[in-house]
């Protein structure tokens, strides 16, 4: 969690824009515009509208281009790269299956049920607490995991408006790679999940060796791999490193180069590594987060997150495809941190 936010509008060059929201904790997402010959095409909108309007607006005093949007892609879907997509409705919105899949599976109102709930949970305190525990030993188990996902939801998602969210899907569903024009700018759309989601894609602009990662790069910060195989994840950003690149805008943190994605790769090599001894040596995921040491990565942000992580290569190691329970995975994060 983070105090203050900065939000910027780069010029990258050659009329492409990158939006960043620093240091990009939970849900502080990036985005990006690509324009040529008046054409325009918007990589993401943000956590919800208000932010997205204040975005396009700063766009929009930027460059003619971004007046009208011709075209949207949402690079995953996770809300706070697609829950502004309303106010860019009248685009071509372009995303993967898996993209749409979760957007239907995720809507907004789902996100401020879950505040809600953990608020008032929250407000009876220990009392909740205890309330929480009683349940959970006659087998209601969802009051205990608010309780528990409570002070980290809270304080990472309360700045949000998910209540004002219209939903607005991709209206063009692409599999595999998909190349676009934006006036004379070759624009390659090429899918590399599931990974980070069920549907991620980058956004490639090779002309203008310039590279949107949505989150498959999260930089200088923990990622958080909620569907993985992690082996996906790594076979993404080895191919990413065989391209030619300048300019990096990942989904999180700030611009960035090749070092980046490299960085990526190797803390999920590591992470890969260090949690299949653990596996191995029949630890569980909460015994093996807490003993694994990532000291190259403490100056990175949000560390709970290794506990999805670990929990993510154990089901990958167990050859589990079922979904995940968001709601224990963000307990799991909250007792992490709290240790």
């Amino acid at each position: 969690m983070v105090a203050s936010v900065y939000k910027e509008l780069h010029e990258v060059g050659n009329g492409i824009y990158a939006y960043t929201q620093l240091p990009g904790s939970w849900g502080w997402s990036n985005a990006g515009l690509i324009t040529d010959g008046g054409q325009s095409l918007l990589v993401d909108t943000l956590f919800d509208q208000k932010l997205t309007a204040e975005m396009l607006a700063s766009m929009r005093r930027a460059t003619p281009a971004a007046a009208r949007i011709g075209t949207v892609v949402n690079t995953h879907g996770n809300g706070d790269h697609c829950y502004g997509n309303a106010l860019v409705a009248d685009a071509e919105i372009i995303g993967t299956r898996g993209c749409l899949e979760d957007l239907r599976e995720g809507p907004p109102g789902r996100n401020q049920l879950l505040l809600r709930a953990a608020a008032i949970v929250g407000a009876l305190g220990a009392g909740g607490r205890l309330i929480g525990k009683a349940l959970n030993a006659v087998g209601i188990d969802r009051v205990a995991l608010l309780a528990e996902a409570g002070p980290l939801a809270l304080p990472s998602l309360g700045h949000f408006d998910f209540a004002g969210v219209e939903l607005t899907l991709p209206s063009r569903v692409f599999e595999g790679e998909l190349e676009l024009q934006v006036g004379d700018k070759k624009v390659v759309l090429i899918e590399v999940g599931p990974a980070h989601t069920r549907g991620d894609a980058v956004v490639w602009v090779p002309g203008d060796r310039t590279l949107f990662t949505g989150d498959i790069l999260f930089n200088e910060s923990h990622p958080v791999i909620w569907e993985g195989p992690v082996s996906n994840w790594i076979a993404a950003l080895r191919r990413l490193l065989d391209w030619d690149i300048e300019t990096v805008v990942p989904g999180h943190g700030p611009l960035t180069n090749k070092s980046g994605i490299a960085a990526m790769l190797h803390y999920l090599e590591l992470l890969t590594t260090e949690a299949r001894r653990r596996y191995d040596a029949d630890m569980s995921v909460e015994e093996a987060v807490r003993d694994i040491t990532l000291d190259e990565f403490k100056g990175w942000l949000d560390a709970e997150r290794s506990y999805v992580n670990v929990h993510t290569l154990y089901r990958d190691f167990n050859g589990d495809r079922e979904p995940a329970d968001v709601l224990a995975l963000f307990a799991g994060m909250a007792r992490l941190q709290r240790a």
